[in-house]
């Protein structure tokens, strides 16, 4: 695949041209259609996603079809990184709630990458970490006001 998406998006600015190469040969674009899943989650955390078009809901899955919507991932977002975080399975589910393009990276060469080059590695975790950190917060203020909801008596 071309360079030119990766170099783009701020998860790679920091690689050099060979390791750019190097992420590019790992990626794909892939093209799926509104009701399309991504990734389910308790799948193997094999790739890592860059939405480059579209929309693509996270879940958290519960008992009874239930399902806890935790991010709606629109463009330039980044998903699908548990391998990043030393995780073997997803943690999420993820499904396009629009036709959407992503780009497919198999999160392996990603890993590789950062554990040889620590200061590019540090750099990329810490974009992840941001991402991940904000989806945690945002999480933690619905669950907030869902809870503030319920009305409570005093003894």
């Amino acid at each position: 695949m071309s360079t030119a998406q990766l170099t783009g998006h701020e998860v790679f600015r920091f690689l050099r041209s060979d390791q750019m190469n190097a992420v590019s040969s790992a990626a794909e674009e892939i093209s799926l259609r509104a009701g399309d899943v991504v990734f389910r989650r308790g799948d193997r955390a094999e790739d890592f996603y860059v939405l480059l078009e579209g929309q693509v809901s996270l879940r958290l899955p519960r008992a009874g079809g239930v399902t806890l919507l935790i991010d709606e991932a629109r463009e330039g977002a980044v998903f699908g990184s548990c391998v990043c975080l030393e995780r073997d399975t997803y943690t999420l589910s993820a499904q396009c709630t629009l036709d959407s393009r992503l780009l497919k990276i198999r999160a392996s060469i990603l890993k590789q990458l950062m554990d040889r080059d620590k200061v590019i590695g540090y750099a990329i975790q810490s974009l992840i970490s941001r991402v991940y950190f904000q989806r945690y917060v945002d999480t933690m203020e619905k669950l907030q006001a869902v809870v503030q909801s319920i009305p409570l008596e005093t003894a």
